[in-house]
């Protein structure tokens, strides 16, 4: 089974755990089938990274698209061990043709992403898009597109505001 995850970057510390619970859940469900899980992510922190962590916690193999050549170089710098050891972990990564990150390069990496798997988790929490290339966004996109989504939004979930 082949799931993407789209979700909030910003998610407050305390809630942390249980969004991963509830991601991990929403996954054991998926593979209960038997059938070989691959996560497919953007690995950007929050939501994504704590996707990343569940699939290969499963057994599973982590597909990265990155958006952009520019894309490490983006994140803060107490955001890059975790996300350099994810992806030294993955089966594969994809970065895509674009110098610089930004919402273009945000919004083809999502379409790769919805382009090759069979299901979407979203960590979100149900607020309409702010623009091109978030959660919300990726959502309608996904169901647009006949992708299944499966939204996690455990309570006591927030976000920073």
């Amino acid at each position: 089974m082949r799931v993407g995850i789209t979700g909030h970057s910003n998610l407050v510390p305390d809630c942390v755990d249980a969004v991963r619970a509830a991601i991990r859940a929403a996954l054991e469900a998926e593979a209960a089938g038997g059938s070989s899980l691959v996560g497919v992510t953007c690995l950007a922190p929050g939501a994504d990274q704590l996707f990343a962590r569940a699939v290969l916690d499963l057994g599973g193999r982590v597909e990265a698209v990155l958006p952009a050549a520019d894309y490490r170089d983006k994140l803060k710098p107490e955001r890059r061990a975790e996300y350099d050891e994810l992806l030294s972990k993955a089966h594969v990564v994809s970065v895509l043709p674009n110098q610089l990150s930004g919402r273009h390069a945000y919004v083809m990496a999502n379409e790769r992403m919805l382009a090759s798997v069979e299901l979407l988790i979203a960590v979100w929490d149900g607020n309409p898009p702010d623009g091109r290339g978030g959660t919300a966004d990726v959502v309608e996109t996904a169901r647009a597109s006949g992708v299944p989504v499966v939204v996690v939004w455990p309570e006591g979930a927030r976000r920073k505001t």
